[in-house]
């Protein structure tokens, strides 16, 4: 019998499957993990099938050297899905397997506690002191974990017991439990008519994917435990994704009051052993319900009922490192495999997922009211044009400030949203411009001033702050747009409250966001300032008012898509505001009040959004009538990059000339960010008409595939989200 091989090589060129012979006292089936022969060392595979024959030489044939796993690691389904992404985002096999079975899986071991007590021997004779004290605390307590005996008692005297008889040991599996110290009310919550005909509309039906529109408030997270409650009367099991690691302790909380240990959290900001035992309750099934980010949509749950993508807009589903591909493909293709209902979910959903609702791909469901009932916080646009022309240069508006105030005396939270972090966005030299850049990209460094350094937020590289320009020598220089950092400082000189921050600066360390949410959630009065990781999904009772301070910073962006996400977070993180039985309000703080995402957002009228920004992608030929796929060359070496740019450009010229009416834009160009982490970066961006995508793409792919650059990689991406 011949099995059909993937090794672990994360090699373009040997992206292939390998034939080997398995042994006549060895049974393999598709799945197993295996120990190969592999050039002059034995290395690990993957079993990706077996059978009789092969079209090789069969004398030339090595053996399988052994089955490293009693079960199977991969089930059919992945296979399946390992073989759907390699023909959907250009990925080589091996990189989806480590999704599927991720390395700390494989370098992963159980936890096991050694526990102690007396043994029954009853003529044993102790005149030790040591040795009695030790006896005479397991005669109090029966028995204790051999680690707190150690830390107490003298180890020698507890080695003689041991050998002597009178110790008994036993040893229990330890689960290590990731951190949930956030807490939700547990309450009894009945389902409002619009909840319940979400529910049992999604209940009809097996395989299907809806899209569950919903006002911020509206009561989705509660759709969501209903459903996967149905799921789970039918013995199946759920997937629940969520954009932000932050978002994970509120969720995962409110899901552990309704199903209790069924619920594990998968997510890169647990510790290996809580991952390991976390994936494991899964593959097992002692948990039936996997809650975390984006890689959480590869949990190893058998049989799956359903699968919810919270917040489906954000653009963080997208994986822009190796291995690339888009979640909701992939969750797609994962509810079709288990004849089961994809659930995405957004009070404002990515103009593509709307429009598949329009061409009939996707089914719709409206949450249009709040569920406590009350109206949505009204937003208050300030001008700050008009601000400066008042004689106010602060970074707050007159208004804000004003409502700030009254928040902080009626003993409520708020909370300040600006999506940029650090003290200022860069540093630049008043008389010759001069801006530090980073040596290894190609990007301005961020000033932070409670480090006192310049930093990269893409390579993590860190600077000392010059005194003077390092170009002309001038000690004139002066700080850039403001960010979170210098919002917390500004706010502290202004009010005696408990400020707290949240960004990827204070959440490096792990269960730091857990830390501070629950802080935030147990202080009032309050403020909370953020980034994005505030935006969305958060629930806290007592927040009254949140203050955007400078709305205008993704408006501007060299992407077709950047109105659309200025849209989406400007209502995303006013929904934030008022959402127990307290009003709310939001002061939006702008340069462009007229602007017509501004006046959608205010009225929170999606659909007025929708009908103008399609029309407009319809015009200039965008997403979602085009398919927008990019090239990505990237090496250390600049010209062997450019020269596989070329390569790929000619023939994909040649490959236009044969579809000369499906090739709406193609280019090849440096990428705005050219250089990151020191490499070299260039791109060839296309935009195909969708009725021959099927043809056109497997094409693209070959010619990619043939390229085999040294040092250079390539990479395909379906619908970018990041085009810098």
């Amino acid at each position: 019998m011949i099995a059909k091989v993937i090794v672990d090589i994360e090699s373009s060129a040997l992206d292939k499957i390998f034939d080997y012979n398995i042994p006549s006292d060895m049974t393999l089936t598709k799945g197993d993990r295996v120990l190969v022969p592999f050039g002059k060392k034995n290395i690990q595979g993957y079993v990706v099938g077996v059978e009789e024959t092969t079209d090789y030489d069969a004398s030339k044939i090595k053996d399988i050297v052994s089955k490293l796993d009693a079960q199977p690691l991969l089930t059919e389904n992945n296979l399946r899905l390992c073989f759907f992404m390699q023909q959907k985002f250009f990925l080589r096999a091996i990189d989806i397997i480590k999704l599927c079975v991720p390395p700390y899986v494989l370098n992963g071991k159980q936890k096991d506690t050694t526990y102690v007590r007396l043994s029954d021997l009853e003529d044993l004779k102790i005149t030790s002191a040591k040795q009695l004290e030790i006896v005479s605390f397991l005669q109090e307590v029966g028995e204790a974990d051999k680690t707190s005996i150690l830390s107490k008692f003298s180890q020698s005297a507890y080695k003689t017991l041991l050998d002597k008889g009178a110790l008994v040991l036993r040893q229990e599996k330890t689960y290590r439990a990731p951190n949930n110290a956030f807490k939700v009310a547990k309450k009894e919550i009945v389902l409002n008519p619009e909840q319940q005909h979400a529910v049992d509309t999604i209940c009809k039906y097996k395989y299907n994917t809806f899209l569950l529109h919903g006002v911020t408030g509206s009561g989705k997270t509660e759709v969501y435990i209903n459903v996967i409650k149905n799921a789970l009367k039918q013995g199946k099991g759920a997937i629940m994704l969520v954009p932000e690691i932050s978002l994970t302790p509120q969720m995962s909380a409110r899901f552990k009051n309704a199903f209790g240990d069924t619920v594990a959290i998968l997510h890169s900001s647990l510790k290996p052993g809580e991952r390991f035992d976390e994936w494991n309750r899964l593959k097992n099934g002692e948990a039936k319900i996997a809650i975390g980010a984006r890689s959480c949509i590869f949990a190893p749950i058998k049989n799956l009922g359903v699968i919810v993508i919270d917040e489906e807009h954000d653009g963080s589903y997208y994986a822009e490192s190796n291995p690339r591909f888009h979640t909701h493909e992939v969750a797609r293709y994962l509810a079709y495999l288990n004849n089961c209902p994809l659930i995405l979910g957004s009070a404002t959903p990515s103009i593509e997922s709307f429009y598949r609702v329009k061409t009939g791909e996707y089914s719709l469901i409206t949450l249009a009211n709040r569920a406590n009932q009350r109206e949505l916080p009204n937003i208050e646009i300030v001008d700050m044009l008009g601000e400066v022309g008042k004689g106010n240069t602060n970074i707050f508006s007159y208004r804000l400030l004003s409502e700030l105030e009254q928040c902080v005396a009626d003993k409520k939270q708020a909370m300040i949203f600006i999506n940029r972090r650090g003290f200022s966005s860069f540093l630049m030299c008043r008389e010759c411009g001069y801006v530090p850049k980073c040596e290894d990209c190609d990007v301005s460094l961020v000033y932070h001033k409670e480090d006192n350094m310049l930093k990269c937020h893409y390579c993590q590289k860190r600077y000392r702050v010059p005194y003077k320009c390092p170009k002309c020598g001038s000690p004139s220089l002066r700080y850039g747009a403001v960010g979170t950092e210098r919002i917390v400082e500004e706010l502290k000189k202004m009010f005696n409250v408990p400020i707290f921050r949240l960004d990827n600066d204070t959440t490096k360390s792990r269960d730091s966001y857990v830390d501070i949410l629950t802080q935030f959630n147990n202080t009032s009065p309050a403020i909370l300032v953020g980034t994005q990781m505030i935006a969305k999904g958060h629930d806290f009772n007592n927040v009254t008012l949140v203050g955007i301070v400078d709305a205008d910073i993704s408006l501007h962006f060299s992407d077709y898509r950047a109105v659309e996400r200025t849209f989406q977070l400007i209502t995303q993180v006013a929904g934030r505001a008022g959402r127990s039985d307290k009003e709310g309000k939001v002061v939006l703080q702008t340069y462009y009040p007229k602007h017509f995402a501004y006046r959608c957002a205010c009225n929170y009228d999606y659909n007025a959004f929708f009908k103008r920004e399609i029309k407009l992608r319809e015009i200039s030929h965008f997403p979602p009538f085009v398919d927008m796929i990019r090239v990505l060359v990237v090496g250390g070496d600049e010209k062997k990059a450019q020269q596989v740019l070329q390569d790929i450009f000619e023939k994909l010229k040649v490959l236009r000339d044969k579809y000369p009416s499906d090739f709406v834009y193609l280019a090849p160009m440096k990428c705005p960010k050219k250089r990151l982490q020191g490499n070299f970066r260039f791109q060839i961006l296309m935009r195909i008409q969708k009725k021959n995508e099927q043809d056109i793409l497997p094409k693209l792919h070959e010619i990619c595939r043939n390229i085999k650059p040294n040092q250079v990689s390539i990479f395909i991406e379906n619908d970018p989200q990041n085009l810098s």
